[in-house]
């Protein structure tokens, strides 16, 4: 029997369901939670089903969460979707619930969870959830709006379809997903736009980004320049594929300084893998984009010097 079969399996014993997603959140974060959410009622009406954690301001037009007892976990059934690690699950409440789901496409470096459903190779935890309502169309019924959030989580994730994560299964996914009649348009320039503040932000970027000649870039963002424009960590997000479009620039990190002090550490790459150097930062993630932490300025001039290490002996390899 296929992990996918055990999933349908479970979530048909259970008439309590609650899906959690990662602090943080992100559009396919948003997209897999809540897409299944919208998927599982539209397919199991008797059922109840919710969607917790915290709210983020900038991504209202996607969800919203909903508030839900602590009697509610009882005899529960709980989903996390997106989530490597279990202390990045939003609302450590899960562990009331009676059986615990794992979906994700981050290495299982935690394996937490009674089940697990784990593919690094799809694009998208949105993408899983679209694909595994695929392969039950007799029991699963997709409407408009799981539509809609499969869709932006995809369309996240990938950037647009321009990540190397993406395949021509995600496109054909995406195909299927575009076929129903939401505003897709209207979708991808609520993913895409910023806020003034956060596009003065970019500009401060680019004016400071520090670039080496192994195209290994950083840039740090204290918390009096968070302040000045006015930005709290969760803006910051929009600003991390930026340095991608300088074509020095082959790997990066920025580091943005939390109230607590420490830096929270956003790794990307066009090549070299970062993920192993998250790791040994108290992060992890895909091998092409990561996350991580530094307690101090002295840890971010280390993770940095390992991000040049890194970059150097790609451009070795690459030239021999």
């Amino acid at each position: 029997m296929t992990v996918q079969q055990e999933i349908v399996d479970t979530i048909k014993k259970y008439d309590k369901i609650i899906i959690h997603r990662h602090l943080r959140p992100d559009p396919d974060a948003l997209g897999s939670q809540v897409g299944l959410a919208e998927l599982l009622r539209e397919s199991f009406p008797e059922k109840e089903i919710r969607q917790v954690g915290e709210t983020i301001e900038g991504l209202r037009f996607l969800a919203e969460m909903q508030e839900v007892e602590d009697a509610f976990y009882q005899g529960a059934l709980v989903i996390v979707t997106d989530t490597a690690n279990s202390p990045r699950i939003s609302d450590q409440r899960y562990q009331l619930a009676e059986k615990l789901i794992k979906i994700d496409h981050h290495p299982n470096d935690d394996p937490y969870g009674d089940l697990v459903w784990v593919n690094t190779k799809a694009s998208s935890c949105s993408e899983m959830i679209a694909e595994f309502a695929l392969m039950f169309p007799e029991l699963f019924k997709m409407n408009v709006e799981a539509a809609r959030l499969l869709y932006a989580g995809i369309v996240g994730d990938t950037g647009r379809f321009l990540y190397p994560s993406t395949t021509s299964r995600t496109l054909e996914i995406a195909s299927i997903l575009r076929n129903y009649p939401f505003d897709a348009s209207a979708l991808n320039r609520e993913i895409e736009q910023m806020p003034m503040k956060v596009a003065k932000l970019s500009g401060y970027l680019y004016q400071n980004i520090q670039v080496d000649e192994n195209g290994a870039g950083r840039i740090i963002l204290p918390q009096e320049i968070l302040d000045k424009y006015g930005i709290d960590d969760s803006e910051t997000a929009s600003i991390v594929s930026l340095p991608g479009v300088i074509d020095e620039v082959l790997a990066w990190g920025i580091f943005v300084q939390q109230p607590s002090g420490h830096y929270r550490v956003r790794l990307r790459s066009k090549g070299p893998v970062i993920n192993e150097l998250a790791k040994r930062h108290h992060g992890g993630g895909h091998p092409l984009a990561s996350g991580a932490n530094a307690k101090d300025l002295a840890e971010v001039e280390e993770i940095y010097k390992e991000i040049q290490d890194i970059c150097r002996s790609y451009k070795s390899r690459e030239t021999k």
